[in-house]
């Protein structure tokens, strides 16, 4: 049961009758240069519009119910997310592949087919049945985790950017640049579209320019300082297209997708991984096991991830044995190392309506840090129970915009740990420790300063509104950003009370401490992790495009390595 937020601490009580205070927790994330060069210098897409939702891959999906109590595969994928319908749909051009995904398939939920819907994915509550599960970190903060076929693909905010240089540089892997780029482009084939801006991002695109933040890079994949439009995962008619189209055109015999199965362990022979368990939506409990050669891959999510290796033996032996779990290997370092790309958000009622817009605008500026921009057509959309407005207002058809921003290459780390149950489908303990490193809040008063140069642009100066005397300012959604900005206590202070997430958590199975260079889990057999739980950067401004180039990959990889 998630317990309510502390309403109190997200209110400012000094503010003045333009703030709006909260009733609820607002919440809404190599070194070789020519090859380098060669990576970004890469054809993007120029008008590529992608149809209608393609569900073919429905013919690969079954219920776990359906399934036998005991099958064998070439390959277990746990999790049919971002990063595993890739490497599913790669591995199956030769091996038998089964996905295991604990959500239902997308057309289960409606709302996170369209970009309309977008954000009552936010603000639905837990009941279990949602595509998602929402906690609350031990810092108090709200964050989801995808629990649908597609995974965080699919209830996310659809921007589609490439991952930055120093991504690649510290990742700590040998990366074949020319199979990246081929894997990108793999994806961006079948998902990937050119938006058509809505007036808000063309507004906040204008609002950029006007703050400084150039060159002007037009429509592009790449990383690029400035400002740009992304791709978008929303094609133009406002269908989502996550990575489930990804198994679109894989022939069945070779691929099944079983939804609804939540693994509860994976199952070790000494030091090898032979297969997992798993239960259905009736309480039936299966087992899948590995062929010769076969392999068992996590790809799980930044939550499930580490939790899994911990719930199956493979974490620190202290926390373990405290837990009555059996040991399987002591690796203290799974679930360790965790971050999160803190958002720093100001939030404004507009005067007028709008239409619901996903992010396809940002501005980059150096030292990567980025903002972007939703709107809502409602202020309403965090909680239908309560009015947002102050009886000052005059506004008729109002509607909210959030100016959001984080910054790569976190520097304050936490860590994931299980609680007191030992059940895969309770919370595990997860603290991020936000802003515990002092360059982090650093980075934050920068962006929020850049956010105060937007809303002294023309452009903005026609968002503000005018209460009953005729003064105009800005109708902020909770706190206000602070009058002074160069006062670095201030704004330090804002970064802290108003800390939430970018949803962009990474980390608990890093490269180099849990898993190698090729993604396989240090000191057993048979058994990877391919996911954004072995990033220590969350890769550009959003890690989507990356995470799902990362499936391409190592499913390409993979196959290569057992060819030879």
């Amino acid at each position: 049961m998630v317990s309510e937020p502390d309403t109190e601490s997200c209110t400012n009580k000094n503010a003045g009758p333009q703030s709006i205070p909260y009733k609820e927790h607002y919440s809404m994330a190599i070194t070789l240069p020519l090859i380098f060069i060669s990576f970004f210098l890469v054809r993007v897409l120029s008008s590529h519009a992608i149809s209608n939702q393609d569900e073919s891959y429905m013919k690969l999906v079954h219920d776990a119910t359906d399934l036998p109590e005991n099958e064998e595969y070439d390959y277990i994928i746990i999790g049919g997310g971002t990063a595993g319908c890739p490497l599913a749909a790669t591995l199956s051009s030769k091996y038998s592949i089964l996905v295991l995904e604990r959500g239902s398939e997308p057309n289960k939920y409606p709302s996170v087919l369209k970009e309309e819907g977008l954000l009552n994915v936010f603000a639905e509550e837990d009941d279990g049945q949602n595509p998602f599960q929402r906690f609350i970190t031990v810092d108090g903060v709200d964050v989801i985790r995808g629990r649908v076929l597609g995974g965080g693909s699919m209830v996310n905010a659809g921007f589609y950017s490439r991952g930055h240089r120093e991504f690649f540089e510290s990742a700590g892997v040998d990366w074949d640049m020319e199979l990246v780029e081929e894997a990108y482009e793999w994806v961006e084939q079948t998902v990937v579209s050119r938006p058509r801006l809505s007036d808000w991002q063309s507004a906040f695109r204008s609002a950029l320019l006007e703050g400084g933040v150039r060159p002007y890079n037009g429509f592009d994949l790449r990383h690029l300082v400035g400002t740009k439009i992304g791709g978008s995962i929303f094609d133009v008619e406002g269908n989502r297209h996550g990575a489930v189209e990804l198994l679109n055109g894989v022939q069945p015999e070779n691929l099944k997708v079983a939804v609804r199965a939540t693994v509860e362990k994976i199952i070790f022979s000494d030091l090898s991984a032979i297969g997992v368990s798993y239960s259905d939506s009736k309480g039936n409990t299966h087992t899948a096991f590995i062929r010769k050669k076969g392999e068992i891959i996590l790809s799980a999510g930044a939550i499930g991830s580490p939790q899994l290796l911990l719930l199956s033996g493979v974490g620190s032996k202290s926390h373990l044995s405290s837990l009555k779990l059996p040991v399987v290997l002591d690796q203290p370092d799974v679930g360790e190392f965790m971050s999160d790309n803190p958002r720093f958000t100001a939030a404004i009622v507009l005067p007028f309506p709008l239409v619901a817009s996903s992010s396809q605008v940002v501005g980059i500026l150096d030292g990567n840090i980025y903002l972007e921009t939703l709107a809502s057509p409602s202020p309403f959309f965090i909680s239908p129970t309560f009015s947002l407005l102050p009886p000052q207002s005059t506004m008729i058809n109002p509607s909210l915009a959030l100016f959001i921003g984080k910054f790569s290459n976190v520097l304050s780390k936490g860590s994931l740990h299980l609680n007191s149950s030992t059940n895969v489908n309770n919370d595990p303990i997860v603290r991020f420790n936000y802003y515990s490193n002092p360059n982090d809040l650093v980075r934050c008063v920068r962006g929020l300063r850049k956010v105060g140069d937007l809303l002294k642009t023309r452009t903005m100066e026609k968002i503000k509104t005018q209460d009953l005397k005729g003064n105009k300012r800005f109708q902020f959604l909770g706190p206000p950003l602070p009058e002074n900005l160069s006062d670095n206590s201030s704004v330090e202070e804002y970064c802290k009370e108003t800390v939430t997430t970018y949803w962009h958590y990474h980390g608990g199975c890093l490269v180099g401490k849990v898993v190698d260079s090729n993604y396989r889990v240090i000191g057993v057999e048979n058994l990877r992790v391919v996911d954004g739980s072995t990033f220590a950067v969350s890769p550009g401004t959003n890690p989507m495009a990356t995470v799902m180039m990362l499936g391409r990959y190592v499913g390409l990889q993979m196959l290569q390595q057992r060819s030879s």
